[in-house]
């Protein structure tokens, strides 16, 4: 190729930078071009090698060694382009957000893009598109936990935290609650294992052998599980439960954690519990059960046991879940701790 060589002297910074984009796994293509013919032309290679290594034409080189030239690293970048005009107007992007943010029309719960297409005589690809820029999404809902309407739940939750921070001396604090619901459930088919890129497979049609309720007490500053399964969930149970834990540690002072079920607050239960010198009953706050740390361990033994799970019987569900309890005691049991960092909620 006649024309001749090109010189172009290059700053240490440019040389860095130029070698980093050429190298680079993510960068765009066509700027590794760019980036390989100013790095070939600083170092005086001819035109021919250059060519054959960017695989770009010879007027095509010229011109990003002459933008070079001018802008120096900026020159390399494309330069912004006005790119097809808006196909809806700002005013109508305010009326699909609007209207998505308002209730659907009677009988639905929930806006589709389909619905807000026909209200509002757009494609069903620009509502989308309008959504996703406002961030609107219709059809996702979170749940938060309400403010609490019980007029002592400052006194309560202080009273719940501060067992739990800096519980009395030879004091032994347990968080109680019940899991109750837990189905024995069988597939009509047996499970197909799992396997590599499959995963486990059951059948969607079961059988029911009953269910069972599982009273949990959560040792808050030890992290171990007490808990026995029973049939139905009524105060006697819960009583019954109790009378355990008090059989279970003679010589301490127990301050019980409960939630505002009415078993939890029965005639049966206060009378019993009023008798005790060493027992102390705490509720938590209206709609804030979740104070008791025990639904912590819940979430754990629902993911480890419950999801997934199939049984021939209930006993053997019940003899699984007692397993569970004894192995998680001696592998695992410790207290939960606080990790938050965060910023507290307004109140």
């Amino acid at each position: 190729m006649g024309r001749p060589r090109m010189s172009l002297e290059l700053t240490d910074d440019e040389r860095a930078t130029l070698t980093m984009w050429s190298r680079a796994g993510r960068t765009e293509q066509r700027l590794v071009k760019r980036a390989l013919t100013i790095l070939g032309t600083g170092e005086g290679l001819p035109w021919s090698q250059i060519l054959a290594q960017t695989g770009l034409s010879l007027n095509n080189s010229l011109k990003w060694v002459q933008r070079f030239r001018a802008q120096r690293l900026q020159g390399l970048r494309d330069k912004p382009r006005r790119g097809r005009p808006a196909r809806y107007t700002a005013v109508q992007k305010v009326s699909v957000t609007a209207l998505a943010c308002r209730p659907p029309p009677e009988g639905y719960t929930n806006w589709s893009q389909r619905q807000l297409a026909e209200a509002t005589g757009l494609s069903k690809s620009t509502v989308n598109r309008i959504l996703t820029e406002a961030k609107v999404r219709p059809h996702k809902i979170d749940y938060w936990c309400g403010k609490s309407p019980d007029p002592e739940f400052e006194a309560k939750q202080a009273e719940i935290i501060g067992l739990y921070i800096d519980p009395p001396d030879n004091a032994l604090v347990l968080a109680v609650d019940e899991k109750s619901q837990l189905q024995a459930l069988d597939r009509t088919q047996p499970e197909l294992p799992l396997r590599p890129g499959q995963p486990r497979r059951q059948t969607a049609t079961y059988t029911r052998h009953g269910t069972t309720c599982l009273l949990a007490a959560l040792a808050v500053h030890q992290g171990h599980i007490d808990g026995r399964c029973v049939d139905r969930h009524t105060n006697q149970e819960f009583l019954a439960f109790l009378k355990h834990l008090y059989r279970k540690y003679p010589r301490r002072q127990l301050h019980v954690i409960c939630d505002n079920f009415s078993a939890h607050k029965h005639t049966a239960v206060k009378e019993w519990a009023a008798k005790r010198r060493r027992l102390t009953m705490h509720f938590t706050p209206t709609y804030a059960s979740w104070l008791n740390q025990v639904e912590s361990w819940f979430r754990i033994f629902t993911r480890d046991v419950m999801r997934g799970g199939t049984w021939p019987s209930k006993s053997q569900l019940v003899k699984q879940i007692m397993a569970y309890i004894d192995q998680y005691n001696q592998t695992r049991a410790k207290p939960f701790k606080w990790t938050y960092t965060g910023k507290p909620l307004a109140a």
